[in-house]
């Protein structure tokens, strides 16, 4: 049995995708575990109303390749999934229809149609002892993460462990941005929510991936493969590593780390692959790929201000391209420390209500929100 497992898969044609679904589950004990008359959930990422090419949500031919399978099993799959925006069945279904998830449909699956949500008590939490999430995923019987891999301008990087956070509702998502505008604390939120649900296996879609102004944004990246663990953070160590970043520029490794969840470093998983042949060379990240935090100080009050002064000088910020935005109100609208003002077709982002939660350049429909570094970090990183 292997701790995670990767296999190169070239394109979307559906026979392909199949056999390397087949072969990337096989290292880490298949689909064995799933008994007939289970219902299983698939929890793809459908972040937003994105068509399938942009590479920002989970491809409708991967998820049908893994429909079959579970199938095959004789088990029944429900996909779903609460995206940014309502969380109701006009919104989306629209969702669904832009994603081309129905493809799954001819495979076998549902698409989820239960909107309801419920509210738990999570005393094993660390920062999470509270939440709310969508009531379908109580009626599974196993949890597939089928995440995409991207790049992210909060947590460095989207995967697995990230695509666990589509649990809430996308209504209540910016409350818990404004809760935990931390990047420690949220990411031991993400990590609370990845173990309270406990997904049986974690997949990543890595066949083309996405770099740059990601989540929702950025460009598309050819990768050439599929990943597959019983662990989304075991999957994310490798999957960072292939992309040539490190756990201190992806939080939610960082919190894995800290719980013991995960060792500091790939090499010390049992992998059916060499890392290097599946290494994407020059992926362009939507932040520093080193770990510039300047919050410490200690109990030394010269120390702190020191340190407040460089946080503010060095952090990346969310930045209009003025060119790109047409001043539409979705950045205001989803903006949870209600940083964002448009009037007479300006847009202002006062800094001082600004968390760096990055809602805004993941939302926005026209990519005209970046995550910006000041020169002075820029210089900081090649030193």
């Amino acid at each position: 049995m292997y701790d995670v497992s990767l296999v190169k898969c070239g394109e979307y044609d559906f026979a392909r995708v199949k056999e390397a679904m087949k072969e990337v589950l096989l290292p880490i004990g298949g689909l064995d575990w799933i008994e007939p008359g289970m219902k299983i959930v698939i929890k793809a990422n459908l972040v937003a109303g994105i068509a399938p090419g942009k590479a920002a949500t989970t491809h409708p031919a991967v998820l049908s390749a893994l429909t079959e399978l579970v199938c095959e099993k004789g088990a029944s799959v429900v996909i779903g999934d609460s995206p940014g925006g309502l969380y109701n069945k006009t919104y989306v279904n629209r969702i669904y229809s832009v994603t081309g998830v129905h493809e799954a449909e001819n495979h076998g699956a549902v698409l989820n149609q239960d909107f309801s949500q419920k509210t738990v008590d999570n005393p094993g939490g660390k920062v999470l002892k509270n939440f709310t999430y969508t009531a379908y995923l109580d009626d599974a019987d196993g949890i597939i993460d089928f995440c995409k891999l991207k790049s992210h301008g909060m947590m460095g990087m989207s995967n697995a462990a990230k695509n666990m956070f589509g649990a809430i509702p996308g209504t209540i998502k910016p409350e818990y941005h404004y809760k935990f505008p931390d990047y420690d604390n949220f990411a031991d939120m993400i990590v609370d929510i990845d173990e309270y649900f406990k997904p049986r296996r974690s997949i990543a879609d890595a066949i083309t991936g996405m770099e740059g102004n990601g989540p929702t944004a950025g460009t598309p990246r050819f990768m050439g493969f599929l990943a597959a663990s019983m662990s989304p953070h075991k999957l994310d160590l490798v999957c960072a590593e292939i992309l040539g970043m490190t756990p201190e520029t992806v939080p939610t490794l960082s919190a894995a780390i800290r719980r013991g969840l995960i060792p500091e470093k790939a090499s010390e998983l049992n992998l059916n692959a060499d890392i290097s042949e599946f290494a994407v060379e020059s992926f362009k990240y939507p932040t520093s790929k080193k770990g510039l935090d300047f919050s410490g100080g200690g109990n030394n009050p010269f120390m702190k201000a020191v340190s407040l002064m460089l946080g503010k000088a060095l952090r990346s910020i969310p930045k209009v391209n003025k060119n790109e935005c047409v001043a539409c109100g979705v950045c205001a609208k989803v903006c949870p420390a209600k940083a964002i003002t448009i009037e007479n077709k300006k847009l202002t982002i006062d800094r001082d209500k600004c968390i760096r939660c990055f809602c805004c350049q993941e939302f926005c429909p026209k990519g005209a929100m970046k995550v910006h570094r000041p020169i002075i970090a820029r210089i900081a990183d090649k030193l």
